[in-house]
């Protein structure tokens, strides 16, 4: 049976503005021997699958610097402090990057980014009966384009290519499994989308 390693030290290393870097000291349950563990802190992430009374996703144009690329996405973003919980950060975002509006906020699913390096959690919010009723309030680094695509389409989209974001293509597939009735993550006792 794994058990956790016991922490002996933390160290800060480093702030970053969106994400803090550290040094852990740890010990090895089956070895005893100590290692050093880097690890990126950071605010929890929301992405949102926002769906239309007609049956489209709410997507996102956005350019990234990471890859250098424009990328097919759902809207998201990092969660505020004053945010009561990933259904409220997701109502935000959602309003901010499109405009869009909807009602039963509901997490439908939540996954560690990267547990190897990363402390955080992502959750995935869906929203229903979305409309477009507030101009778009971008950050101040932001510069997107609202796509709306119908809700078929998105596992073609998914398989040739054309969603290539790691976060997003777990958001739909907990889109997926929750249509189908199946329990994945928190909030996952809601019923599926008819």
């Amino acid at each position: 049976m794994l058990k956790p390693w016991k922490k002996i030290s933390s160290q800060p290393l480093g702030d970053f503005r969106i994400f803090t870097l550290r040094s852990d000291r740890k010990i090895s349950p089956r070895t005893r021997q100590e290692h050093d563990f880097f690890v990126i802190d950071s605010v929890n992430w929301v992405n949102v699958i926002a769906l239309t009374p007609d049956r489209h996703l709410v997507m996102v144009e956005q350019y990234r610097h990471g890859s250098d690329t424009v990328e097919l996405e759902i809207p998201g973003g990092m969660m505020d402090a004053t945010d009561a919980a990933a259904e409220a950060t997701a109502q935000r975002e959602l309003r901010e990057e499109t405009g869009y509006e909807g009602a039963n906020p509901q997490t439908i699913g939540q996954i560690y980014p990267n547990p190897a390096i990363m402390s955080n959690t992502c959750f995935t919010v869906f929203i229903e009966n979305c409309r477009c009723l507030h101009p778009v309030d971008f950050d101040h680094s932001e510069d997107l384009l609202t796509r709306l695509v119908p809700a078929p389409e998105i596992p073609r989209l998914v398989a040739t290519g054309k969603v290539r974001h790691s976060l997003v293509v777990v958001a739909l597939y907990h889109f997926e499994l929750w249509q189908r009735g199946l329990r994945t993550g928190a909030g996952a006792d809601a019923a599926a989308v008819s």
